[in-house]
Order: C-alpha cells, then structure tokens, then sequence
C-alpha cells in the first residue's frame, strides 16, 4: 500500500515509517524542516513538505494514498487549546478527502483519561471535549465513521519508551536531577501503562493490514507502579527515593504533578487478539535499567 504519515519523524510516528517500509509498504511522510526531509529519505520514505496545518497538503497527500495514519500532535502544553484544534482540522481534512472510499485512516489518540482509577479497556468511551479538555481526535473519528470513513484509532500508554525516550519518564528524571531526590506521591502505587515504541509502532501497521475496528490499545504492560519507576530513577542517578505528600505534589513537580499521580491501568486483550499482536521488546523497567536510556 501506499501510505502517508503524519508526524513521520516523531518519536512515535518514525518507528511506524521504518516498520511499514520493512513490511514492504510505500511510505509518504509529512516533514517541516530540511532536517526532517533528509531523515525520511534516508530511510526510504518519499516526502511532503508541509504541517499539519497545512490544510490543502494534507489533502493532496491523502489523496495520493492508500491509507493515512495521523500520529503528529505539538506536545507544546502551554499552547494546549491551540494544538488541538489544529489536531482536530487536521483529521477533518484528512477525512474529507478519504470519504466515499475504503481508504482507511488511522489517528492517534491516548489511554491515560478513559478510566482513572480503574482497569480501562478498548470498549471504554473517550472522555468528552470541553474547555479543560478540548483535545478531540476520538471525537472527530466517530464523525467521520457516521458518513462512512474507514477511520479509528490507536490508544497509546502515555509511557512509549525506548532508547531516545524524551517523554513521561524521562521529564521525572529532569526533576529528580533538578531537585536532588526522585520522587512519587503518596505511596506510589498509582499506575502508569507502558509500550515500547517499537511494539507500539505494529499495532498502526496490523491495523491497516487487518479489517477489524478499533480503538485498538497499545499497551504492553496494563500499570507499572510509579514508586518503582522513581526508584529506577533514583538507581540510575544515585538520588534518594522519597514520597511526596499530594500536598507537597504541585511544589515539587510543578505543572507535571497531575501527570505524575494519575493512576490509568489498561487493558489490551481486545487488540491482541483481534491483530495478533503480541509485544517483543524489553518492558519498562528492564529498558529503564539500560546504561544509555537516559542519555549522559
């Protein structure tokens, strides 16, 4: 097939670019900078100059495809509202062009605020767009699926680790390092699902290749404890290990507290055994553990 992808150097979305190219697929990636056109062609992938804004190349491109995966976002959170409007016009666009087709699109989404407290699943509705949360990529793709796009979306855990992580965890290691001690709240049982990326990347890739509807769940491990994410921090920089009060949270890890002590246990079972998905790579501690994962 030929494919476009957005966000096709990003953390997630340049592991999706190789493993489709190594399936044997053509591979169009949207790309900004020089920077980012020189990396797909050096991994075989043709280029579109231009963002995801860029309403009238998103089309074009789409409409050139076989299929489209949407896995780009700006993670800028200080223009949290503005992102996902544009996330939002981007996925309108994308669909648009595909309807009346069998074309399938693929968007990005996250597991972390489908069921707080409590084991989520793949049948768990995502939460509502309001103001506070206005992130709407599900929302988009239940539209798009009512005039008849073959759209749906992948969950990722909010922890995607590998070698070159500079997500979740490793923003915890910048301010364990920054304040001298890794941190937890409470007693640090609150659960953060985990993938690594490379076994993240498959699931976007079975889920063009089968016929089966999403969501589908990337999620490896369903909660890894935050005390013991903390306390591989804590080894790798040799940091005291300390719990913080809920109190104490806002001071110690500023606007990254509430991410710090949400608890989002997830399942994966669905997505499993509907793409005979099944993960190979290293699980988080074990990758935590690595001498290279966080960099010198």
């Amino acid at each position: 097939m030929r494919i476009f992808v957005t966000g096709a150097t990003g953390w997630v979305g340049s592991a999706v670019v190789k493993d489709l190219i190594a399936a044997g697929h053509e591979v169009t990636g949207l790309a900004r900078s020089p920077a980012s056109v020189e990396t797909l062609a050096a991994v075989g992938a043709q280029v579109m100059r231009g963002s995801i804004e860029d309403i009238d190349v998103l089309r074009t491109a789409a409409r050139a495809a076989d299929a489209v995966i949407h896995t780009a976002f700006n993670h800028d959170w200080s223009r949290f509202a503005e992102n996902c409007a544009a996330d939002k016009h981007a996925i309108e666009a994308l669909g648009a062009e595909l309807e009346g087709t069998e074309r399938p699109l693929i968007v990005t989404s996250g597991v972390a605020l489908l069921a707080p407290g409590r084991l989520a699943t793949e049948a768990d509705m995502a939460p509502p767009v309001t103001e506070r949360f206005p992130r709407a990529s599900e929302a988009v793709v239940e539209e798009l699926r009512g005039r008849g796009v073959r759209a749906t979306t992948v969950r990722l855990a909010p922890t995607v680790h590998g070698v070159g992580d500079h997500g979740f965890v490793p923003r915890l290691a910048g301010i364990a390092r920054d304040k001298g001690v890794s941190a937890y709240i409470g007693d640090g049982q609150n659960r953060w699902p985990a993938v690594h990326r490379l076994d993240a990347a498959r699931i976007f890739r079975l889920a063009l290749e089968h016929t089966a509807e999403g969501p589908f769940h990337a999620v490896a491990e369903q909660g890894v404890a935050l005390k013991d994410i903390a306390e591989a921090i804590a080894r790798r920089f040799d940091l005291p290990l300390v719990s913080k009060a809920a109190a104490e949270a806002s001071e110690h890890f500023g606007w990254f507290a509430p991410f710090v002590g949400f608890d989002a246990p997830t399942r994966s079972d669905r997505t499993r055994a509907l793409l005979n998905w099944k993960p190979e790579q290293p699980e988080l501690l074990e990758d935590l553990a690595r001498p290279d994962y966080f960099g010198a």
